[in-house]
């Protein structure tokens, strides 16, 4: 009895915690469909009449339709070279270790500790130089570094838990060194690998500060374009910056639904 009082309390706790959790993602959403008086309101809303104003006018914007798909092609780009450059070196490190693995794995992490403005100072007087300043080539290099130091450094752990056994296994069938990376290595850490890559995602998506230092105009990400609508007018338009933070969020949210139906499928087969 006593168990089952304890298992009751805990899903209340973490029910609650939850919906604290969620809420201001829901408030955020109701306030995107507000006329500007019922969200500056004294007294909260949830019944009101909806509008799609403050999305017609954010999707309607040239430059978020440019931001976006900038932030598209250049988050997608540095991911895709981050994860094909990056697990194979996680790999390496876990499986052949040596006597500068440990300084490998540190100098990979502490890439991480640099503060953006720190990475982005020196690479505007690179970049400037080479002519790439304000490029989406420039940013694609630049958030590489972020997503294949990301996906190194937690990819490692995902390639050490794999057992030897079956790797040492695939080597006795006839497995060279490649078909056991891909055949047997990359299937059992996908999971872990997939969770890296969507981390990596959502990490290059929300960077503001090294875009915005990057940039002026041509290669403006979508948190760039999203943070100017401040500067519409006197009143804040809280309507519309709630539509941006939605339509910013977006994104985000299809990769992680693909890649946890991939994984849910890839699962599925193994089965």
């Amino acid at each position: 009895m006593a168990v089952k009082s304890k298992s009751v309390a805990s899903k209340i706790v973490l029910t609650a915690l939850v919906l604290v959790a969620i809420f201001p993602i829901f408030w955020v959403f109701l306030n995107s469909f507000k006329q500007l008086v019922d969200i500056v309101s004294t007294t909260p809303k949830f019944i009101f009449t909806p509008t799609l104003d403050n999305y017609i006018y954010v999707l309607g914007r040239d430059n978020v339709q440019h931001g976006l798909f900038n932030s598209i092609i250049i988050a997608g780009l540095s991911v895709l070279i981050g994860a094909v450059l990056g697990i194979p070196a996680a790999y390496a490190v876990a499986r052949y270790p040596n006597r500068f693995s440990d300084d490998i794995q540190f100098f990979v992490l502490s890439l991480r500790f640099l503060p953006p403005v720190a990475v982005a100072i020196p690479l505007i007087a690179i970049w400037l130089d080479l002519g790439l300043y304000d490029t989406r080539t420039a940013l694609v290099i630049t958030y590489t570094l972020l997503t294949m130091s990301t996906i190194i450094w937690l990819a490692i752990p995902a390639f050490s838990r794999v057992p030897r056994e079956i790797e040492e296994a695939a080597i006795v069938d006839g497995y060279g060194p490649y078909a056991v990376f891909f055949k047997v290595a990359l299937p059992v850490a996908a999971k872990s690998l997939i969770g890296a890559v969507i981390f990596s995602f959502i990490l290059v998506w929300n960077e503001f500060l090294i875009a915005l230092m990057l940039t002026t105009s041509d290669a403006k990400t979508l948190p760039i374009i999203a943070s100017e609508f401040t500067l519409l007018g006197r009143n804040v338009p809280w309507g519309i910056l709630n539509a941006s933070v939605i339509v910013l969020s977006l994104p985000p949210l299809i990769f992680v639904g693909v890649m946890s139906g991939f994984i849910n499928s890839a699962l599925k087969k193994k089965d």
